[in-house]
């Protein structure tokens, strides 16, 4: 089994190569992927609060941190079900499961950013 012919390019063009990627990807999920829309929005209205509001170095972190987990999670779901959709639409219990976990982990990041903000806003300011 060769290597892959995508694999190729070393040093700084690997680096710029790799940007150039992760930017289309961020430009594909935000024009076709409604919740990753609706999830990037969420972070341009609570990135900033976080950083204004009075919780120190590490409350702001873990507050910037949980959102962010949110989009990364969101992007590895909708990038599991591309795969799933490209391989085949037909309806089958495996792509089901995958798609559901993958629904999951975006719901578990969710709740992470809520018990994230509620433990740093109790510790400030309770």
């Amino acid at each position: 089994m060769g290597e892959s012919p995508f694999k190729g390019k070393t040093g700084v063009q690997r680096v710029l190569n790799a940007c150039v990627y992760s930017v289309h990807g961020l430009e594909s999920a935000f024009r076709h992927e409604e919740a990753f829309r609706q999830e990037v929005w969420f972070a341009i209205v609570l990135i900033p609060i976080a950083l204004l509001l009075d919780v120190g170095g590490p409350g702001k972190a873990l507050m910037v941190g949980s959102i962010l987990l949110v989009l990364i999670v969101e992007l590895l779901n909708s990038g599991i079900e591309a795969a799933i959709d490209r391989i085949s639409l037909d309806q089958h219990q495996l792509a089901k499961r995958a798609k559901d976990l993958g629904s999951a982990a975006v719901f578990i990041s969710l709740v992470n950013v809520a018990v994230v903000w509620a433990l740093v806003l109790a510790d400030r300011f309770l």
